[in-house]
């Protein structure tokens, strides 16, 4: 179904095994990297004090580990040794059928379940950080400044290992019932994509600067995880 078996499969155990629409379900590792590494928000799901959370947060990959952002004042710093999940979701288009129930969203989507390990070895925490910042805009960290002492101080920065991983995927097809292939109703699909506006300069910019490549020409890298 996603045709990127170069890098292998994640193994699949009964936390990432779905209940419903199993075709739709994929471990490929290549596919999951490339939903990861296209979407800029993530949510971390985790219980606190006997209640349920979920956080949006941005997130950066190296390899098979993932990376969050929080901060050390909020919840982040409590989730050390704590088992949480990260879920990613990217809307590619929406379908329109003929009836209600059938109208759908054409989706990538990732979840992982694992256990958050706070990151205080510095180095590490400077290569997170790093790989932060350029999940965000590739090649950003050569073009700005590096954390300072108290900015480290106030970072909580949370690694959770690729290995309970999962990657759903529906298409962009109507799916309605043969007795409603009849009706008088427009059907079919609305692309939708990530569209950068032209970039806006900082009013207190030194003479001179002018915008960087990715800021004028931004764009998210995509990869398309399933047959149309």
């Amino acid at each position: 179904m996603f045709g990127h078996g170069a890098e292998g499969d994640y193994a699949k155990t009964p936390r990432t095994t779905a209940t419903r629409y199993q075709g739709r379900v994929g471990y490929d590792r290549a596919a999951v990297h490339a939903v990861l590494d296209e979407a800029l928000v993530c949510h971390l799901a985790f219980v606190l004090d006997g209640a349920p959370v979920a956080l949006p947060t941005v997130h950066a990959r190296l390899g098979d580990r993932l990376y969050v952002h929080g901060s050390t004042g909020g919840r982040f710093g409590r989730l050390d040794g704590e088992p949480v999940g990260v879920t990613v979701t990217l809307c590619d288009a929406l379908v329109l059928a003929r009836s209600w129930f059938h109208h759908s969203v054409a989706f990538r989507s990732v979840v992982v379940h694992g256990t958050a390990r706070l990151v205080s070895d510095p180095a590490e925490r400077l290569d997170a950080m790093r790989a932060l910042i350029d999940h965000i805009a590739p090649g950003r960290t050569a073009e700005s400044r590096e954390p300072t002492r108290k900015e480290l101080a106030q970072t909580a920065i949370l690694a959770l290992d690729l290995e309970q991983v999962s990657l759903k995927a529906r298409g962009d097809e109507v799916v309605d019932d043969e007795e409603d292939l009849a009706l008088p109703y427009w059907a079919g699909s609305i692309p939708l994509s990530v569209a950068a506006g032209v970039a806006k300069p900082s009013p207190d910019l030194l003479e001179g600067i002018t915008p960087p490549e990715y800021a004028e020409n931004y764009s998210r890298k995509r990869y398309c995880g399933y047959a149309h």
